[in-house]
């Protein structure tokens, strides 16, 4: 039996020690439906076209253990959620909500962030019909292992015409110990509302660990839902997320993905415009070092006509860390007037650095504006010599170039103070791929 299939047997396993017989029915036949489709698929390989660029190899060498309860104290959450720590923050750890260190549910406007285990106790939430309504647990394996392994997570609730002042701060701890978590966000933002939902993913303690998150996002008609995602965990984590959206009329979404730590991270991002003048943005940051693998995959879906979507997807690699991007955007028979914009632009700081990039377009309707395109380079020579001749050191220029290119991105995040507070910590990611490289 190979190490994947090790893995594969002990995640499964894992899954379902955790089930609970006194949770509700259809709690039980969803982990059972799950369980069923990932001992079916396994672990992908890279034979498969989706994974072809990104081997497994790391989780399989991860001694993945039964989940153990982490403990996680106040002073540890200031220190792992700085400089973010917010005023609506809600903490978990291992997967599992830690109500006492956490706001209270009810929020300014009637907006609420639940724990899903208490809601799944409660049985009076419609959580039942919204929970994996938009996640294919056949094609994504590691979504059906999330389903399979569902315990905890965050249920985030914005009411009919609500706006959140503030952005409420989700911190997801992982215990490390060559553990596997499992985080579940399901976010309803209902029409009218907005919100600023910021997923921060951090690790206890200095040993590495195995995340596999799952996020689904239903933005209702005219309604605004901006998502910030940073992972930031141990350098040695391996982390799989799975995110998926769906769009009303006049809707708008936009996600903000920070991929800073890890030696295997990989994103899947799906995004369906479902109702006329929806409008997507997705924006991503990598931030690759040593021998890391940074994978992002995304989807837009424009199902009907006059929805606009623009991704801009950047990676800083430096070491002999890689980078690969896919991006999929699809263009429906019908969906007509659709304004569509894809950019993978990579800046290579390291000798033995590599970048796979392939944006595509596939489009069925004929009266559409639709671009998409990728640049891999290093930085410009004639810009060093500029910075150079005006008395800076040349690895003082090199780190002002570096950070303008990833500048951009930070810049588009929503919300007053959040780019403020991530600059530094983003700059200290620059710098140490930087002096490594």
């Amino acid at each position: 039996m190979s190490a994947l299939e090790t893995a594969a047997k002990r995640l499964l396993g894992a899954a379902e020690a955790a089930a609970d017989g006194g949770d509700p029915g259809w709690l039980q036949a969803h982990r059972r439906e799950a369980r069923e489709a990932f001992a079916e698929r396994g672990l992908p390989s890279t034979r498969e076209e989706e994974w072809r660029y990104t081997s497994l190899a790391p989780l399989g060498e991860l001694e993945l253990g039964p989940a153990r309860a982490a403990e996680l104290g106040r002073d540890d959450l200031e220190a792992l959620a700085s400089p973010l720590f917010a005023c609506s923050l809600f903490a978990f750890a291992g997967g599992r909500a830690v109500p006492e260190l956490s706001s209270a549910p009810g929020l300014p406007g009637g907006a609420r962030c639940d724990s899903l285990a208490a809601l799944f106790a409660d049985g009076a939430s419609d959580v039942a019909a919204r929970l994996g309504r938009h996640v294919d647990l056949k094609a994504h394996p590691f979504a059906a292992l999330n389903s399979a392994s569902l315990v905890d997570g965050a249920a985030v609730h914005g009411p009919r015409g609500d706006r959140l002042e503030q952005p409420l701060h989700l911190v997801f701890a992982s215990a490390g110990r060559g553990e596997a978590s499992h985080p579940r966000t399901l976010v309803v933002a209902e029409a009218g509302s907005e919100m600023i939902v910021v997923q921060d993913h951090v690790s206890l303690g200095d040993e590495p660990g195995f995340t596999n998150s799952v996020t689904e996002v239903h933005v209702g008609a005219g309604a605004k839902v901006h998502l910030v995602v940073l992972q930031r965990e141990h350098a040695e984590q391996v982390h799989v997320a799975n995110l998926q959206v769906r769009q009303e009329r006049d809707s708008h979404f936009s996600s903000h993905t920070l991929s800073l730590s890890g030696r295997l991270v990989r994103n899947d991002l799906g995004c369906l415009l479902a109702g006329e003048g929806a409008f997507a943005s997705l924006d991503g940051l990598t931030v690759a070092g040593g021998e890391s693998v940074f994978d992002h995959h995304t989807e837009v879906d424009h199902a009907v006509a006059h929805c606009s979507s623009a991704e801009l997807y950047k990676g800083v690699l430096g070491g002999a860390a890689r980078g690969v991007f896919r991006g999929r955007v699809i263009v429906r028979p019908g969906a007509q007037k659709t304004d569509a914009s894809q950019s993978n632009p990579n800046l290579v700081i390291g000798a033995g650095a590599e970048v796979d990039t392939k944006p595509q377009l596939e489009i069925y309707a004929d009266d559409v504006k639709c671009s998409h395109g990728s640049t891999i380079g290093r930085l410009d020579e004639n810009a060093l010599f500029y910075l150079r001749a005006r008395a800076l050191s040349e690895a003082r220029a090199r780190e002002m170039l570096t950070r303008a290119f990833a500048l951009e991105v930070l810049e588009r995040l929503p919300g007053q103070g959040l780019s403020e507070g991530l600059d530094e910590a983003v700059g200290e990611c620059l710098r140490r791929v930087g002096a490594s490289s």
